[in-house]
């Protein structure tokens, strides 16, 4: 009975990283990058998208293979494998550090390198229980069931990963899910801990001329005869405070200033293009906005573009799509996060999001406020 527990342990923590992992392909996709650039190799960056979808792939298979006892005699060697080389990737990143998120459950759980590493550790000694017991797994229902089970199953978790990547995701795990308000979303709680840092300074003994690194609570300040001030090293943060969930949002104009104030606490239905790229912005999809645009402004809505590419090519874009309104800047990664389409657009209203939409599922002018009335939210007046 204990060896069928930790097989299926094992096997529900790899489905539920395969699946939140693939059903946001592009999620996948821009934390590969990131670990790339981190460790610079950007001619590796080409291929994060199909070694995201990849590894979830491989994890939610590993992890069926688990639960539904699928030839365990042969899976558990690539499990035991996975769980290896994982285990000795992470102790690295621990250490160094890259990129502070693993991104090992996606957005659906965020934790430290460290915590992966650990996590990992207790992973493996599962996976080694696992292959020391392999021959020990044997289907009272014979290998036909295992097989259909498993073979069902992954051909509806890949038209899951289809439809996310055509659409968006079907479980919104981001900080600017359908309902957030975003003012609220990046408040600071009262009583919420805050964030301590220690500052070092390094001191020169006058008398041996050797360097030392001191604290507050004991820097020799008063001490002129013997200590010489040399430095001040860059604070280190010693326990992080809270972090709300959304802390990097801003909407800028090529000036510089941020106003997004005007936009999140605006009675007017906005509507945000989400374009993080103008240059990998698909064309087609900037027809469909461009029209409902049309339609927004009859109605006095805001309608504004998103985007972290450089105002210097404001005015290209404009002409190439007829994309005649107002366009600013954002952080990349926070347009990334916001929607995962490029371009994408969310509706707002006093801060708080109504709708979001893939390139490919752009409204038309008449079919919005049936849309929103499903919510009970008609932009009609």
């Amino acid at each position: 009975m204990f060896k069928h527990i930790v097989r299926i342990l094992l096997g529900l923590t790899f489905v539920f990283s395969g699946f939140v992992k693939g059903i946001d392909p592009w999620g996948s996709a821009y934390k590969f990058t990131d670990y790339f650039i981190a460790f610079q190799m950007p001619w590796l960056t080409n291929l994060a998208f199909a070694l995201g979808v990849l590894l979830a792939a491989a994890e939610f298979f590993l992890g069926l293979a688990m639960i539904f006892n699928f030839f365990i005699r042969v899976t558990s060697w690539f499990m035991l494998a996975f769980m290896v080389f994982f285990t000795g990737l992470t102790f690295v990143l621990a250490l160094t550090n890259p990129v502070t998120d693993c991104g090992c459950f996606g957005d659906a759980l965020v934790i430290t390198n460290w915590q992966t590493f650990y996590k990992n550790i207790v992973l493996l000694a599962l996976a080694i229980f696992v292959f020391v017991q392999r021959k020990n797994f044997k289907s009272k229902n014979g290998p036909v069931i295992s097989i259909a089970f498993t073979g069902m199953t992954i051909v509806f978790y890949f038209y899951l990963v289809a439809y996310s990547y055509n659409h968006l995701p079907i479980i919104d795990f981001s900080p600017y899910k359908v309902g957030v308000n975003i003012p609220d979303a990046m408040k600071i709680p009262d009583g919420a801990p805050k964030a301590i840092y220690e500052n070092s300074f390094i001191y020169r003994n006058l008398k041996t001329g050797k360097e030392q690194k001191f604290t507050e609570t004991n820097y020799p300040w008063k001490d002129t005869l013997n200590w010489k001030f040399v430095k001040m090293n860059d604070a280190v943060i010693i326990q992080k405070g809270y972090t709300p969930p959304i802390h990097d949002f801003r909407i800028e104009t090529p000036e510089g200033e941020d106003i997004k104030d005007f936009f999140l606490y605006d009675d007017k239905y906005t509507f945000m293009v989400i374009a993080s790229n103008l240059q990998k912005t698909n064309k087609e999809a900037m027809a469909k906005i461009v029209t409902l645009n049309r339609e927004a402004k009859s109605r006095g809505y805001n309608f504004i573009l998103l985007t972290a590419s450089s105002p210097d090519s404001f005015e290209t874009f404009k002409n190439e799509t007829a994309a005649y309104f107002d366009f600013f800047n954002t952080d990349e990664i926070a347009l990334k996060t916001i929607v995962r389409s490029n371009p994408g657009l969310i509706i707002l209203k006093k801060g708080t999001i109504l709708r979001k939409y893939h390139f490919n599922d752009i409204p038309k002018p008449e079919e919005l406020d049936s849309q929103l009335q499903q919510q009970g939210m008609s932009i009609v007046k």
